[in-house]
């Protein structure tokens, strides 16, 4: 039996790059839709099938990349099919796409019986393609600003980056769903499409998909490359040229990627505190007075038992640095003093910038960090929680140090913690379940750690990742604050077993 004729649609480099757009689209639409909705419990388990949100960061950043060097490529690809080749632009949309527009919609809603006899490419795919190139090129534009807000905000308002976290989240939602309905409809679901698995379609699948393409190949009006001469000299001409932009744009994406270091690494959020704020704001004093000293004894706190236990207030070291660091050193800290500001230190901090004091301890009337955050509209604002302890800090007169050390509270990973541990984590981080490679069933296993890093590491809170993850709130086995608080003073008296 006689094989059907068919016809070469996409050579082997068409095809290749399809599959590495493919692949680098869906990671970045897993990566990203995981981070713009982190909690859902499905989501949380997909960030933990990962490695973690630092690594789900990198595979986004990883991809984008890839997706860059892609367009590089495409660009170069496209200009060489123009210049050397003179091939015809036949995704360029025209006149005869808006009548195959009405003849598909007529024959939709049942008016015709006869298809939009389309081209080499049809109506639905440059409709694709197009809609690729300027999501790429409002997805790029977006995301520069995520990956350099710092460079952003030198040119334009600080309003530009939430803004823009907002369009690069929306669009990468709207082409997932475009990618859903509309090209699987078209290319798997409508009618099974071999061309780019195996380059070729069938006659009976030129005349369904591309009757008009069929007609010019029969008929002799097809594309010819031109004579090897004349390629060879058009080529001198364009290589040099793409050579030089391509080296411009390889260069924006090496500014793009590593020209900026920013504050991505998930951070502990400061101590959850109960604190007093006035009802009404205090008058500005005529005069001023002299800072408030520290106390020189902490407060004490009912225990079970009938028993007290020292309240700890809030410190520079505990507490404010950490919170300084999350949303404020992006702009003002050593290496980058806006306004001639730096809050990286404790002394910097005191010290204030161009405007005046930042803290004055004893004093949030004239400590201008308070000031400036009371509008609500500063580009690093502080959560109301956040500014109320900030605030508390400052009355306490800005103590740099804790009052008081951290206390063991007497637990043992065998008297408290253990069993803790059974209740609210061994589910996912067992013997049986081993969730980002985490096991706190046993003790030795639990100061191992994971993936992400050391478990517990004994008088290190911040470097176990049991209370880092914990401290980030939502996650599945959450603790109670008094739990966390318990597990925290453990591990700051040497995480002792027994």
């Amino acid at each position: 039996m006689e094989k059907p004729p068919s016809y070469l649609r996409f050579p082997v480099s068409y095809r290749i790059e399809h599959w590495v757009l493919t692949i680098s689209f869906f990671l970045l639409a897993v990566t990203g839709i995981v981070q713009k909705y982190p909690d859902l419990g499905f989501m949380r388990w997909l960030i933990g099938l990962m490695g973690g949100i630092e690594t789900t960061r990198v595979i986004h950043h990883v991809s984008a990349i890839v997706l860059m060097l892609l367009t590089v490529y495409h660009i170069g690809v496209v200009g060489y099919r123009m210049f050397v080749l003179r091939t015809r632009l036949t995704m360029l949309p025209g006149m005869q796409d808006v009548k195959n527009g009405i003849a598909l919609l007529k024959y939709n809603v049942g008016r015709s019986s006869k298809r939009a006899q389309q081209g080499r490419y049809t109506l639905e795919e440059k409709l694709e393609y197009w809609a690729v190139v300027w999501g790429t090129v409002i997805m790029g534009i977006t995301g520069f600003m995520l990956w350099n807000p710092i460079a952003t905000t030198r040119i334009l308002p600080g309003e530009v980056v939430p803004a823009a976290k907002a369009a690069h989240g929306n669009e990468a939602l709207l082409a997932v769903v475009a990618i859903i309905v509309w090209h699987l409809w078209h290319v798997h679901v409508r009618h099974w499409n071999w061309s780019m698995f195996k380059g070729h379609l069938t006659e009976e699948e030129m005349e369904d998909e591309h009757p008009g393409e069929l007609a010019d190949i029969k008929a002799g009006r097809i594309d010819r490359d031109p004579a090897p001469e004349v390629i060879a000299k058009r080529r001198r001409v364009y290589l040099p040229i793409f050579g030089v932009l391509a080296a411009v744009m390889l260069a924006g994406i090496w500014f793009f990627v590593g020209s900026e270091t920013t504050a991505v690494t998930t951070l502990a959020p400061a101590e959850q505190v109960t604190v007093f704020v006035h009802l009404t704001p205090t008058p500005l004093p005529t005069a001023l007075p002299a800072p408030t000293p520290a106390p020189t004894s902490l407060p004490t706190a009912a225990v079970p038992g009938g028993e007290t236990e020292p309240v700890v207030e809030p410190s520079w070291d505990a507490d404010i640095s950490a919170l300084m660091a999350k949303s404020c050193t992006a702009c003002h800290s050593s290496s980058n003093k806006m306004g001639g500001l730096d809050l990286s230190s404790y002394e910097a901090a005191l010290a204030g910038g161009d405007s005046g004091p930042a803290v004055v301890p004893g004093e949030i009337q004239t400590s201008l960090l308070i000031s400036r955050q009371a509008s609500g509209k500063h580009p690093g604002q502080l959560s109301a929680d956040d500014l109320a302890l900030v605030q508390h800090w400052i009355e306490l007169g800005a103590p740099e140090e804790p009052a008081t050390p951290a206390v063991g509270g007497g637990s043992t990973w065998e008297n408290g913690i253990a069993a803790l541990m059974q209740t609210k984590c061994v589910q996912c981080h067992g013997d049986k379940m081993t969730l980002g490679d985490l096991n706190v069933g046993s003790y030795q296993a639990a100061l191992a750690g994971g993936k992400s890093g050391v478990g517990i590491a004994p008088g290190d809170p911040d470097g176990s990742q049991v209370v880092v993850v914990q401290k980030a709130g939502g996650h599945a086995g959450q603790f109670t604050p008094e739990e966390l608080q318990q597990i925290v003073e453990w591990i700051m008296a040497g995480a002792p077993e027994k």
